[in-house]
C-alpha cells in the first residue's frame, strides 16, 4: 500500500512540495512545471531514512540536492509515479 505523505512546499525551480514518512523510509516529492510553476506529477522514492530526508530539506538547493543525491541512485531509491498533475478546477 502507497502511505499518505504530508508535503510541506519549498523554495525550488524543480519541485514543488517534499514530504517523508519514516515508517516506510518513502520520499514523496511533487515536481514543478518550470513553464506554469505549478505543481505536477507525485513521486515516492523508497529507502529514504529520515537522515536523508534532513539533509535534503535542508539543502540550499532541493533541485540540485535532487539531482546529485537521489535522481541517479534509482537502484538505492527505486521510484514509483503516484499520481499524476493534480487537476486544475476553475475558481
Amino acid at each position: 500500500t502507497t502511505p499518505t505523505i504530508a508535503l510541506q512546499e519549498v523554495e525550488s525551480s524543480q519541485i514543488h512540495s517534499i514530504g517523508h514518512d519514516a515508517d516506510s523510509n518513502t520520499l514523496a516529492i511533487r515536481f514543478r512545471d518550470r513553464r506554469t510553476n505549478a505543481p505536477t506529477s507525485l513521486y515516492h522514492y523508497s529507502n529514504f531514512t529520515a537522515e536523508d530526508f534532513a539533509a535534503f530539506a535542508q539543502a540550499e538547493s532541493k533541485g540540485s540536492h535532487f539531482g546529485k543525491h537521489i535522481k541517479p541512485y534509482d537502484k538505492k531509491h527505486p521510484y514509483t509515479k503516484v499520481e499524476g498533475a493534480p487537476v486544475k478546477t476553475e475558481a
